[in-house]
């Protein structure tokens, strides 16, 4: 019953809450949290299931989900958890500023500009101008919202 198959994760639900805690016990190596309802066993496994058989979280999901957290715990302004732009790393960005072209390479871990390392696109346009700015906006990453009725052409 416990093999990493495909019917593993449909035939959960027919086993008992000692089963399912026996299996917790088994999978996580450790024993579940007290009072944890069987409702709520379920899709824990099913989840450690899916991770253990395809792979688990992106890095660049796991350091986003940490970010959240983060900002979570400091009560932070909703900018800070305001979701980033989705650029995947491997992208190159461009702006010209002053007559200088200025690229810029998505990492794993932030940015890369000339050869140093950011953790965001907005210090990057702050060290490129001077002044402080929207990375995202001065890297043309927001899309133009039109008003209605309004065209741009």
């Amino acid at each position: 019953m416990y093999r990493n198959d495909t019917g593993q994760i449909s035939r959960l639900s027919a086993l008992s809450r000692q089963e399912l805690l026996a299996f917790w016990q088994r999978t996580y190596g450790k024993a579940a949290p007290d009072g944890m309802r069987r409702e709520i066993l379920i899709p824990f496994l099913a989840y450690k299931l899916q991770e253990n058989a395809y792979g688990g979280l992106k890095p660049a999901t796991r350091a986003e989900l940490r970010r959240i957290a983060r900002a979570l715990e400091r009560k932070s302004a909703s900018s800070e958890l305001s979701a980033r732009p989705k650029v995947k790393p491997g992208t190159r960005l461009f702006r010209r500023w002053s007559g200088e072209m200025h690229e810029v390479f998505v990492t794993e871990r932030g940015y890369e500009h000339r050869g140093v390392d950011y953790r965001s696109l907005s210090q990057i346009a702050c060290h490129i101008t001077g002044t402080r700015w929207s990375g995202p906006a001065f890297f043309g990453l927001h899309k133009n919202k039109s008003l209605p009725g309004r065209s741009d052409g």
